[in-house]
């Protein structure tokens, strides 16, 4: 069983800036729809002006294998009015294939597995090695009867938690921001699936350091 469950989500686009039709040093960051809030507040945040973000949607989860196709596809099509394309993505359960593609294409990405490493810090979530946590971040705490609940048949069949996360011993949320009511959401996520309770602050993690060192090299 995956580390997590996939992430089904809507297409998401957000552009900050204005339009871009030459690429006049601009960068664009390609990302999951998953991390769009975070991304924009590390664009604010550093004042990077420059840069414009896309997101594709984050229901790619369920198909890893076509998440490389879907990023080949949107850097072709932005790649005229850009300078710069860097993938906010880690691996994503692609087995290797998105940084291939990437390779291919001459852009950058994330390094790490998946969000939840870099949003620990990657060095620490390897260490750590928990392969009977659930993880919920500040997305999935926000999202999580219409991203796992629902998607699953929970709502319908409540039968089914044990055979979902019957190998699960507890619940990590991995915060990227101080919110008590959040933190209240996500605990109630765990109480709902029968899982002990954790909260880490994160913050943003690698995914701040990953970002800085793609648009800043």
């Amino acid at each position: 069983m995956p580390r997590n469950m996939p992430i089904p989500d809507d297409a998401t686009l957000t552009r900050r800036g204005h339009a871009v039709t030459q690429p006049d040093g601009r960068i664009l960051v390609l990302a999951c729809g998953a991390l769009a809030r975070e991304i924009l507040a590390l664009i604010d945040l550093n004042g990077w002006s420059h840069v414009d973000l896309h997101c594709l949607p984050a229901i790619l989860h369920n198909r890893p294998d076509r998440i490389p196709d879907a990023v080949e596809q949107a850097v072709t099509q932005h790649r005229p009015g850009y300078a710069r394309i860097f993938v906010a993505y880690a691996d994503c359960g692609t087995g290797g294939l998105l940084q291939a593609t990437c390779d291919r294409l001459g852009v950058q990405m994330i390094a790490g597995a998946h969000c939840y490493a870099f949003f620990d810090g990657l060095a620490a979530f390897a260490a750590r090695d928990e392969v009977t946590a659930f993880y919920l971040t500040d997305f999935l705490a926000r999202q999580f009867d219409t991203f796992v609940w629902k998607p699953l048949g929970l709502d319908r069949h409540p039968e089914l938690r044990d055979m979902y996360f019957g190998n699960y011993d507890r619940l990590v949320y991995l915060a990227q921001t101080e919110d008590a009511a959040l933190t209240e959401q996500a605990r109630a996520c765990a109480e709902r699936l029968g899982l002990t309770f954790e909260r880490r602050f994160t913050g943003y993690g690698d995914l701040a350091t990953e970002l800085a060192r793609g648009l800043l090299a």
